[in-house]
């Protein structure tokens, strides 16, 4: 092992310990001085195999989030000077980084309504805030784009990634923290005191996503992903779009996909093309993901009018990445209930704004009951759910 290696796995080492030692209540002072926080030139390739140790060790991860904070916090200055790769003009991360300025941009234009509020309560300027909150809504799919094209990605790439586990975790803070504030923002009932700590969550946690983003993901990326696999994110990031960049705008030269052949597969049931399986499976009204014995996702449909975003980045994916560090428990749950053979399905309804989602899952097996994967079937029932009496007729004058 060379001098540089065992360098860098000892910077990475201090960090899980300075983190560890954080979690269990050491003074912070200390610690800084035990691990050369100040003087060590940590580089951001250092934080990942850190952020992976606590997961390794089943550390809570609200815990690894309060150290995560505070470590950033302590390397603000030396992750600001590091010397990263220039990004170039018009690729995937431009874009992101575009997103990320028209973000701040919204948030810092707030500040002064939000001064003013806290000194004299006006309902004018609540109308304002809220519209600035409200503002903020279109940069969530910024994360969405992250969660479903970028993260697979350095999954797969990465020999140290869990941190993305991370990231995802502070996108539904987030998430629940903006809708929180836009409720919070009602002239009848208004709490500033409450207002002042949940708005206060979203500035922080925003800008601190941002700098994340910028000052430690994108300079690893630039050294360790190259120029296809930059390109195949872009080429992907249409199919979720930005958050205030237009889709209209992102001009991507995508080569033309062509099928190996147009054979012929053969069913118990009939012959079809792959061209028209593929269609048949687009035009069902639900959306469908399966993933393999080995919980790795392998297909999924893109209909017309898609419930949950989905890109070929997830295809090889393993399913616990594909969803929120909180909620994995539950789709382990579920996965290990069809492969004992104690569950064949599981059905949940959500309410996403005006859209009711049923979201059932389904085990597959072969005609000896070997389990081979997971189907996940998605479907927006809100028209299903009114529907009364019968239509026997064909009747399309008033569609």
């Amino acid at each position: 092992m060379s001098k540089f290696t065992q360098h860098a796995e000892k910077r990475t080492e201090d960090l899980s310990k300075f983190m560890v030692g954080l979690i269990n209540g050491e003074k912070g002072a200390q610690l800084v001085k035990d691990y050369n926080m100040m003087t060590e030139n940590y580089i951001p390739s250092d934080l990942l195999g850190a952020f992976d140790y606590l997961f390794d060790h089943n550390y809570d991860i609200e815990q690894i989030k309060v150290a995560s904070n505070k470590l950033i916090n302590i390397l603000y200055k030396t992750l600001e000077s590091y010397p990263a790769i220039d990004i170039k003009e018009h690729s995937f991360l431009h874009y992101l980084k575009v997103d990320n300025d028209k973000a701040v941009a919204v948030l810092d234009s707030m500040k002064d309504d939000i001064k003013k509020l806290n000194k004299d309560f006006s309902t004018d300027l609540l109308a304002s805030i809220k519209k600035g909150f409200e503002a903020l809504l279109p940069f969530m799919n910024h994360y969405t784009l992250k969660e479903n094209v970028l993260f697979p990605l350095l999954e797969q790439k990465w020999e140290h990634s869990q941190c993305v586990k991370l990231m995802w975790s502070f996108h539904d803070d987030i998430r629940n923290n903006i809708k929180r504030t836009i409720e919070l923002l009602n002239p009848e009932n208004f709490d500033l005191k409450e207002f002042n700590v949940v708005s206060s969550k979203v500035y922080f946690n925003m800008k601190t996503i941002i700098f994340r983003e910028e000052r430690v993901l994108f300079p690893i990326i630039l050294e360790t992903i190259d120029e296809d696999d930059l390109h195949k994110m872009l080429v992907n990031s249409k199919e979720i779009g930005y958050g205030y960049i237009n889709d209209k705008d992102i001009v991507v030269e995508e080569a033309s996909e062509l099928w190996a052949d147009n054979g012929i597969i053969n069913l118990s049931t009939g012959q079809v093309t792959t061209k028209e399986m593929e269609e048949i499976f687009n035009h069902l009204p639900v959306d469908m993901t399966f993933v393999d014995a080995d919980n790795t996702v392998k297909f999924f449909s893109s209909p017309k009018h898609r419930i949950f975003p989905r890109t070929k980045s997830i295809i090889g994916r393993k399913v616990q990445n594909c969803h929120p560090p909180e909620s994995v428990h539950v789709v382990d749950q579920i996965v290990e209930a069809f492969r004992s053979g104690k569950k064949d399905e599981a059905n949940f309804w959500i309410q996403m704004g005006p859209k009711f989602v049923l979201i059932r899952y389904f085990a597959v097996r072969d005609a000896d009951g070997l389990f081979m994967g997971t189907l996940e079937v998605s479907q927006e029932i809100s028209e299903l759910r009114s529907l009364e009496g019968e239509r026997r007729l064909l009747d399309w004058g008033d569609e």
